[in-house]
């Protein structure tokens, strides 16, 4: 599913190192570490009615991953309040916004993986933009070849922009005439979406993977959280392509496309044979969060 060019946002204003400038002035170095080799860390926000949905948990996973990674001078959390805030506001932003924040390594003095070569410190990059959810109704998946990295090759707790494994993916999706591409560990065992978490329902229990190869994300923390406070028994498991197309339902969580319906994997049509249900109530639950949860907007 292609995203279409919103024209509100010809003239929003980017946060770059400190600067917030039209996004027709906003650069960054090309010896940036993100440019020399994708060497940064990133995070997907939204705001709703006034508010940072799950900043702080967002926030944490910047933290940990900048740390996995060995940043030196990373900015606080406060610092990093401080700059959505200005961003925001500047583009008179309280609804219907997402926010793609990126932590590089920083500027390198040469052309070099070496980070001891980086002398300014990190760079914060804003990008706010009006953006509703990626999909917009069920989805379909074709299961790619390309296999989502394993701890062994590259931690999938760290939110990095190195996104070659989930692009790869995507071209499959994009071959297949699909929405996006259905990702297996090392093992053949289902991972998660290209850009999304995944979760499946039979008999009224819900089960996701195990977040081994696949991004803890921060929406799929939250669905197996409502689970528990509604009744709904979730497990985590390694789950074969053979039960995923018998589920009797499946979905895909993320900051970008919230809680979405998959109406087909492979060509197999997902059919709610038990007739039992979970993303509804689960749904419910999230939605009433949006509205009532999140970092209040200062302005």
């Amino acid at each position: 599913m292609l995203q279409k060019y919103n024209p509100k946002n010809k003239d929003i204003y980017i946060y770059v190192g400190g600067e917030i400038l039209h996004r027709d002035q906003a650069k960054i170095s090309v010896f940036d570490s993100s440019v020399q080799g994708g060497d940064a860390v990133w995070e997907g926000l939204r705001v709703y009615d006034g508010k940072i949905f799950s900043l702080d948990r967002h926030l944490q996973r910047l933290q940990e991953s900048a740390k996995a990674l060995a940043f030196i001078d990373v900015p606080s959390n406060e610092e990093i309040k401080q700059a959505l805030f200005q961003t925001l506001e500047k583009n008179n932003m309280r609804d219907g916004v997402h926010i793609r924040m990126t932590l590089t390594r920083g500027e390198k003095y040469t052309s070099s993986m070496d980070p001891r070569v980086n002398t300014k410190g990190p760079c914060l990059i804003i990008i706010p933009e009006w953006k509703p959810p990626v999909f917009d109704g069920a989805i379909k998946l074709v299961t790619s070849h390309i296999r989502r990295n394993s701890p062994q090759f590259l931690d999938s707790k760290i939110h990095h922009n190195n996104l070659l494994n989930n692009i790869l993916a995507k071209l499959s999706a994009i071959q297949a005439g699909v929405d996006a591409a259905l990702m297996l560990d090392d093992k053949g065992y289902v991972s998660e979406v290209n850009a999304t978490n995944i979760f499946m329902s039979k008999n009224g229990i819900l089960y996701t993977s195990h977040a081994d190869s696949c991004l803890p994300g921060i929406t799929r923390g939250l669905v197996l959280e409502i689970a528990e406070q509604v009744g709904i028994t979730a497990k985590e498991k390694n789950i074969s392509l053979t039960e995923i197309y018998n589920a009797d339902e499946v979905f895909v969580t993320g900051t970008m496309g919230e809680l979405t319906n998959v109406s087909e994997i492979d060509q197999r049509i997902i059919t709610n044979d038990s007739g039992k249900t979970v993303k509804d109530k689960i749904e419910t639950v999230f939605y009433e969060l949006v509205k009532t949860k999140g970092e209040p907007l200062p302005f």
